[in-house]
């Protein structure tokens, strides 16, 4: 097993102040960029940014070879899959806007709002009522969710919470929907520390 501070990148990508979706986003791009074999070195300060990159890879194709963390600067290394070991992304239709949710809320109908984002994330500013299960702890906590029931999956931005729709899809959820735009655009009530 190597040292994630010992990874020899071939092209590192300052990602440093964006949230929740843009590293993904402008890691994608530039993993076009690169041969195959070639690790890029991917500098975040996005704290929920581990759980994307590991999830995002694992839904590329791409090798995820792990995280190292100086103070708030992470730097997550990806190697470049072969081309056709390449997978075409999935995108999750199935999605829900604020208006529903909140129209959902206000006539207390019977679902579960799922929050996938970090717990110091989730700490700041949060939907009352919702249940918190961090996106890299979803597949492992699965028994906490009734998937026969609706269930509604909010992040950050809306990237974590496709993710998570498709794993919970896969593993058979009857009705799961991303909710639109994630929570930094949510005008409805909250709760945590950035809320008060």
């Amino acid at each position: 097993m190597f040292l994630t501070n010992q990874i020899h990148s071939d092209q590192i990508l300052d990602c440093k102040g964006l949230a929740c979706p843009m590293p993904i986003v402008k890691t994608k791009k530039a993993m076009n960029e690169l041969l195959a074999g070639q690790i890029m070195e991917v500098q975040v300060t996005d704290k929920g940014s581990l759980a994307d990159f590991q999830s995002w890879a694992q839904g590329t194709g791409h090798k995820y070879l792990g995280t190292h963390q100086e103070g708030d600067i992470m730097r997550h290394y990806i190697r470049k899959a072969n081309p056709a070991g390449v997978k075409e992304e999935q995108a999750f239709f199935s999605t829900i806007s604020h208006e529903e949710l909140q129209a959902k809320r206000s006539a207390k109908k019977n679902f579960i709002l799922l929050d996938v984002r970090e717990p110091a994330e989730f700490a700041l500013k949060h939907i009352p009522g919702s249940k918190h299960i961090p996106l890299g702890e979803l597949e492992s906590r699965l028994a906490e969710l009734n998937l026969d029931e609706e269930i509604a999956v909010i992040c950050q931005a809306g990237s974590r919470s496709e993710r998570a729709c498709q794993l919970l899809a896969d593993k058979g959820a009857k009705n799961v929907k991303s909710v639109l735009l994630g929570i930094s655009a949510w005008t409805g009530e909250t709760k945590g520390s950035n809320s008060l």
